[in-house]
């Protein structure tokens, strides 16, 4: 069956308008910058020397139309779920029996950042692997992201995300039954799949998991743990306190000024990377900017922060990351809130957990190789 004999799926191909990119080129060169105090290196927030420097690349010598073929070469769809066009990438793999597979997403992130992981899991033998462990690939861009629609009501949360993906995968492109990977939103909206829609998975992958915390029956080491990661929120946490609370009001600066947009994102990539400080250690100027320009030309910066307030906000609470009976795999990266296996395992059915040796929070990009070893180990016990 092809994609096109799907009704309402629709190939899609991104076409950015020059006069788009010519904007975009005359408010890089007319940036006001803000000052900043001497040595201040990134301790207040993005480096000004580095937001110059990188903001001066994408003026004078990022090219667009290159990523954008590159992209397009990535067989891409869009259709209508719940009233909503969602935009995904779909690549059927190539070997005995893929299993289908929903990687997703988080923030400040697109669907790119899949891009290194879509090839070697559909076609492993492509690149040294075994094709009995093909997936038929599915990457969708969250709602409000990307070249998905912008929710314009209230109640898009990960649960209800996880609810859209449900129907993408079994009603709109025929799957009985998949897994699904994720890190950030991604692994809030596996968990809502794991809760709501456990008798259509095969199996839930994580790269970020966060259990509910008892305090008082931790161990001295595990409370050792805790400790770091609280003071960690406390310093690091103002952004989803704001994007939680007052989504609205950062976005008028953010979707008005690419300099800005760049500096609120870039502060996250390299906070949250393994990379010791040094961003570009872990990515190029030009995947940096391939993910930002996403957000500028989708107009999506503050339809993605809304998401925290439909998730964390005053009305909703936190995801329920607990009481899912479904398989679980994890593959623990190098961050503050990478917990210890014991105080998942109460929530979780934890068939494997790996702490990886190299990797931070977006770990498609930063350690494919290691991403695509796990996932297909996990998944591999579950095949028929």
């Amino acid at each position: 069956m092809t994609h096109e004999s799907v009704s309402g799926v629709e190939p899609f191909e991104i076409a950015v308008p020059d006069e788009v990119l010519e904007d975009l080129h005359r408010r890089l060169a007319q940036t006001r910058w803000p000052d900043a105090v001497d040595a201040a290196g990134w301790d207040y927030g993005t480096d000004l020397d580095y937001a110059r420097e990188l903001c001066g690349y994408w003026r004078d010598h990022f090219d667009w139309r290159a990523q954008e073929k590159a992209l397009n070469a990535l067989p891409q769809y869009r259709t209508q779920i719940d009233g909503l066009g969602v935009h995904f990438v779909h690549v059927k793999g190539r070997g005995p029996e893929p299993m289908p597979i929903v990687l997703t997403h988080g923030w400040p992130s697109s669907f790119y950042e899949m891009h290194k992981v879509i090839g070697p899991l559909s076609d492993p033998a492509a690149y040294g692997g075994d094709p009995a462990d093909a997936f038929d690939v599915v990457v969708p861009s969250l709602p409000g992201y990307g070249f998905s629609d912008r929710p314009s009501q209230r109640g898009f949360d990960t649960n209800r995300i996880s609810d859209m993906w449900a129907r993408l995968m079994v009603d709109i492109l025929g799957y009985e039954r998949f897994g699904a990977q994720g890190g950030d939103w991604g692994a809030a909206v596996n968990t809502g799949l794991g809760l709501r829609h456990a008798d259509r998975l095969i199996g839930l992958h994580y790269n970020m998991l966060v259990p509910p915390i008892d305090e008082a029956s931790l161990t001295p080491d595990q409370r050792v743990w805790w400790e770091e990661v609280k003071a960690y929120r406390a310093q690091e946490w103002g952004y989803v306190q704001l994007q939680s609370t007052k989504p609205q009001s950062l976005s008028f600066g953010l979707n008005d000024s690419p300099s800005g947009l760049t500096a609120w994102i870039i502060e996250k990539w390299r906070r949250w990377s393994d990379c010791d400080g040094n961003i570009e250690s872990a990515y190029s100027k030009d995947e940096l900017l391939t993910n930002i320009m996403i957000y500028w030309i989708t107009n999506t910066i503050g339809s993605s922060l809304r998401l925290y307030f439909e998730t964390f906000g005053p009305m909703t609470g936190p995801p329920a990351y607990s009481g899912v009976d479904v398989p679980t795999g994890v593959a623990a990266f190098n961050e503050v809130n990478r917990p210890p296996r014991e105080l998942c395992e109460p929530h979780f059915d934890i068939r494997r957990f790996t702490v990886m040796d190299r990797g931070g929070h977006f770990p498609a990009m930063e350690n494919p190789d290691g991403l695509v070893r796990e996932v297909r180990a996990f998944f591999r016990t579950l095949r028929k």
